[in-house]
C-alpha cells in the first residue's frame, strides 16, 4: 500500500544494473559474508539513514554469515516486476501487500516461506489476519511489514479554537466539520493528487464502517455479491460524504498527503482522514521546531452503522516482505525477514520514523510514554489497533486484502462521487472483475471478523 509514491521514475539503465547485479548466485562481500539484496522505495534521506542504521547495520552485526544491502529505488515496483520475470532480482522482495504477492505466487516467482515460519514461529507471533493474508493454498508467501488503519487525524488546537471536543460518533464528527466550514475552514483535508489509488482508502473506510467487515468478508468469499445492499449503502454514504465537502471539498483532486498535513498543521482544517502510515508525512509539519508537536492526534473512524462493534478498524498493511524464488540465499533472506518481525526492530524504527513500522505482532508491549514526538501517539494508535484486531473488530483495506484488479476497480469510486456513474453500475463492474480474479485463485485468504 505505498500510496505515498506520487510518481514512478523511469527504470532506465539503473534498473538494468539492479536486475543484472541481483540473484546471480551466492556472491560474497568484502567481509567474506554472503550478500543479501533488498530493494526498497526511495524514502527521504533521513529515513534512509535510519533504515541503514537500524536494519542494515543491526542485522549485519547480529550474525556472521550474511551481509544485507538495501537499495533505495523510486521505481521499485516496476524494477521488481522486470527482475522477477527474468528470474533475477533481490533476495528479499518488498511489495505492495498480499494481493501484490499473490499475483507473483501464481507465476512461481516467490518462495514458499512455510518452513521458515515453522522454524521461527511466525504464526505464533504475527496477528492471525495478517499472517493468513500472506498465504496461498495454505502456504506462506509474504508477511506484512506493518499494520495500517484508515482513521482520523485531528489538530487539537483547531478543535479548541472551534470550542469542540474530540468526536466520538459520526454525528459529532459531522457537526465539527459543519462548524469548521461555517468559519471558512476545510471540513477536512486529504486528496489523491498524483496517485489515484488514494481513493481506495475512502472506499475501504466506508465499507468497514457502513457495510461492516463481515459483509466484506462474505463478498471476498463469494458468499454474497459486491452489489449487496449493505455494500451499496457504503458507496452511497461515501458519495454523500464527498458531496458535503467532507473530503477537502473541491480540492480533493488538488492535494496529496504531504500538502494535507501541512494544511492541518497550519490550522486550515480540524481533520485529515487517511491511513495511519501518514504519520510519516506529519513529522515535517508537527514538530518541536514549529511548536506544535503535541497538537496532532489520531482516532479510529467512528462507525456510521451503529450496529457494528466499536472501535472498529480498517485493517491493512503498508507493504509486504517475500523471498525471491530465484534467490540463492533463501535462508539469509528469511533471516532478514525474521529480524524485522520483532518488537525490538519495530520500536527502534518507530523512534524516529513513525507511521511505517508497526510490525503486526499479536502483542506489543512498548509503552507510548517511552517515545517522543509523533512516535508517542502512533504507538498508542497501533497498540489500540492490535487489541481491536485480536477481538475481531476489523474490516479490510482494499489494497491489502482484495485481489489486484478488484482493488484497482475501487480507484474509480470518484466517478460515483462526481455523478459520472451510478452506485449500481460501479458495483456491477467491481463484481464482474472480482469474479474473474476469484476464478483464477487470486483472492488472499482472510479470517472472518466477529
Amino acid at each position: 500500500m505505498r500510496i505515498f509514491k506520487n510518481s514512478v521514475l523511469a527504470a532506465g539503465a539503473a534498473a538494468a544494473a539492479l536486475i543484472l547485479s541481483a540473484c546471480g548466485g551466492p556472491s560474497g562481500s568484502a567481509s567474506g559474508k554472503q550478500q543479501i539484496e533488498m530493494w526498497f522505495w526511495g524514502a527521504p534521506p533521513a529515513h534512509q539513514k535510519e533504515m541503514q542504521n537500524v536494519l542494515v547495520n543491526g542485522f549485519n552485526s547480529s550474525q556472521d554469515k550474511y551481509e544485507l544491502k538495501v537499495t533505495f529505488d523510486n521505481a521499485v515496483d516496476k524494477n521488481v516486476e522486470v527482475a522477477l520475470a527474468a528470474n533475477r532480482g533481490p533476495d528479499v522482495v518488498y511489495g505492495s501487500g498480499p494481493a501484490f504477492a499473490a499475483a507473483y505466487v501464481a507465476k512461481g516467482k516467490l518462495a514458499d516461506m512455510t518452513p521458515y515460519a515453522d522454524k521461527y514461529g511466525w504464526k505464533d507471533r504475527i496477528l492471525d489476519p495478517m499472517y493468513e493474508s500472506g498465504t496461498v493454498d495454505g502456504k506462506l508467501y509474504s508477511l506484512p511489514n506493518s499494520l495500517n488503519n484508515i482513521g482520523v487525524f485531528y489538530n487539537k488546537a483547531v478543535l479548541d479554537k472551534l470550542g469542540v471536543a474530540v468526536p466520538t460518533s459520526t454525528a459529532e464528527l459531522n457537526g465539527v466539520m459543519d462548524k469548521a466550514q461555517s468559519q471558512g475552514l476545510y471540513a477536512s483535508v486529504t486528496g489523491n493528487k498524483g496517485w489515484k489509488p488514494v481513493n481506495q482508502n475512502y472506499a475501504s473506510l466506508f465499507l468497514t464502517h457502513v457495510a461492516g467487515g463481515k459483509t466484506v468478508y462474505d463478498a471476498l468469499q463469494g458468499k454474497t455479491s459486491w452489489t449487496d445492499p449493505k455494500i451499496a449503502a457504503a458507496i452511497d454514504a461515501s458519495k454523500d460524504f464527498y458531496g458535503k465537502g467532507y473530503l477537502a471539498g473541491k480540492d480533493y483532486f488538488n492535494l496529496n498527503f504531504v500538502e494535507s498535513m501541512q494544511l492541518l498543521s497550519q490550522g486550515k482544517a480540524p481533520f485529515m482522514f487517511g491511513p495511519s502510515l501518514a504519520f510519516q508525512f506529519a513529522t515535517d509539519s508537527f514538530n518541536e521546531k514549529n511548536g506544535n508537536a503535541g497538537d496532532l492526534g489520531f482516532i479510529p473512524f467512528p462507525n456510521v452503522n451503529s450496529s457494528l462493534a466499536s472501535p472498529n478498524y480498517t485493517l491493512g498493511s503498508t507493504a509486504s516482505l517475500s523471498i525471491n524464488n530465484a534467490s540463492k540465499n533463501k535462508d539469509g533472506a528469511a533471516m532478514v525477514i525474521d529480524y524485522m518481525m520483532t518488537e525490538k526492530f519495530s520500536v527502534d524504527m518507530t523512534k524516529t520514523w513513525p507511521g511505517y513500522w508497526a510490525v503486526p505482532l499479536k502483542k506489543l508491549d512498548a509503552n507510548p510514554s517511552d517515545f517522543t514526538g509523533l512516535s508517542k501517539p502512533y504507538v498508542q494508535a497501533m497498540k489500540d489497533m492490535i487489541s481491536g484486531v485480536n477481538e475481531g473488530h476489523y474490516g479490510f483495506f482494499a489494497g491489502t486484502f482484495f485481489p489486484p484488479a478488484t482493488a484497482t476497480a475501487f480507484d474509480d469510486i470518484d466517478s460515483v462521487w462526481l455523478g459520472k456513474t451510478s452506485t449500481g453500475d460501479f458495483l456491477k463492474k467491481v463484481d464482474a472483475t472480482f469474479a474473474e480474479e476469484k476464478a483464477k485463485g487470486l483472492v488472499p485468504p482472510v479470517p472472518e471478523p466477529k
